[in-house]
């Protein structure tokens, strides 16, 4: 891929050399932070936005029209090394930290170690460009710092230049906060699910701001946006009950964040459906535990779909839940499903959340009635997903599975 790296540099000193080309960076929240600086801009979003690591990034500038006014580049990364090479494809403009987690914690060390990797994006900012950092995670300031441009801040401190308050739940329409910017205030009404997906609004405003677009018309689109697929994403089943799909990402943090939404669902039964943590930063055993306890704090029913069932159960236990209402499933994503059907009534709430590989949104399907028959334990098809994949319906009977 060498010569894809040059030319998409090449395209971006020549064709793009105008463009404010606006690089998403971080652990958590890229992929609806970059949906939304899209919205706000007044851009479409491209189905492709979440292919965000090697290929996939001179890709996203080569695909972009020669002398847009601006351009969003999701940037991940999962080996050190990575971003300086991937900030001289994008050379960017403006550049959003969102936050700096315990994602990658085996292949990029510690919160640290993250956050000095990720900042070379940061180093190559103009001195004429913009930072937008988010003020509540210490490591992205950190990173803001490293830049040679003029940095704003966004976040719950209201220090930051973009900050909220009043945040509920406006459930199961999507939330509404007030927005301060500029010594005026607004209320946002927004389709996304969570104190934490804020942050994206947050972010998106500011870059729109940034660049001269009025607040009505920036919070106008970002009131249209709608939840990034698998991520904090409603899915109404034909018996009354929610599901509520997390199902992309599971790093520790996530975990916690969606939990805390459910948590705020009023009025309903809510059941937990856990698949494994991505890359558990620390001794697996205790924090399996602690998720079990925070499980049984949030749920009337729980089931388990990970290899340390034992430890999820223990914890659940601990903090009060009865052997009935914890559901140790093996790791079969039918097996679940089928255990879960019997026991939706309407209003029921269910999270489902896991690490990607593990593809839990077969459960979703099977429970919205579409047929699954794919049942494997590991997938790393990537970037293929399951609502398009062939074998869902299949199955892998009599085939090899070769990935």
């Amino acid at each position: 891929w060498p010569l894809m790296w040059r030319l998409a540099n090449l395209y971006r000193r020549t064709a793009l050399r105008n463009t404010n080309v606006v690089a998403v960076i971080g652990s958590y929240g890229k992929t609806t932070t970059a949906r939304a600086v899209t919205q706000a801009l007044g851009r479409r979003i491209s189905p492709r936005i979440e292919l965000n690591d090697r290929s996939f990034i001179p890709l996203a500038m080569l695909r972009t029209e020669p002398g847009a006014k601006h351009a969003v580049v999701e940037v991940g990364i999962d080996h050190r090394g990575q971003m300086a090479r991937f900030a001289q494809a994008v050379l960017p403009s403006t550049c959003v930290i969102t936050s700096v987690g315990s994602e990658h914690n085996r292949s990029l060390g510690t919160l640290a170690d993250t956050a000095r990797e990720k900042a070379e994006m940061v180093r190559l900012v103009p001195s004429d460009g913009l930072v937008v950092a988010n003020k509540d995670d210490d490591y992205a300031l950190w990173m803001a710092q490293q830049g040679r441009c003029r940095t704003v801040t966004f976040g719950f401190d209201p220090a930051s230049e973009f900050y909220v308050t009043e945040a509920e739940l406006n459930w199961p329409v999507g939330m509404r906060f007030r927005l301060h910017y500029h010594g005026r205030s607004a209320v946002v009404q927004t389709r996304l699910l969570g104190r934490h997906m804020a942050y994206p609004i947050l972010a998106a405003f500011a870059v729109a701001s940034s660049v001269g677009i009025p607040a009505e018309t920036a919070l106008s689109r970002l009131s249209e946006l709608r939840p990034t697929p698998g991520r904090m994403e409603l899915m109404p089943l034909a018996n009354g009950a929610v599901l509520l799909c997390d199902y992309f990402k599971s790093g520790l943090e996530t975990i916690y964040s969606a939990l805390d939404t459910l948590e705020a669902v009023p009025g309903a039964r809510k059941i937990v459906v856990l698949g494994d943590v991505s890359e558990p930063p620390g001794s697996q055993g205790p924090i399996y535990k602690a998720l079990g306890r925070r499980v049984a704090e949030v749920a009337s029913l729980a089931y388990f779909v990970s290899s340390r069932n034992q430890s999820y159960a223990s914890g659940a236990a601990e903090a009060g839940m009865s052997r009935s209402q914890i559901r140790s499933m093996p790791r079969s994503v039918l097996a679940a499903a089928a255990a879960l059907q019997p026991e939706l009534r309407s209003g029921d709430v269910v999270l489902i959340k896991g690490r990607d590989t593990q593809r839990l949104d077969r459960i979703a399907f099977a429970l919205a009635g579409r047929p699954v028959r794919c049942d494997i334990e590991f997938c790393r098809a990537m970037p293929m997903r399951c609502a398009e994949c062939g074998m869902l319906e299949r199955g892998w009977d009599g085939l090899k599975i070769i990935f």
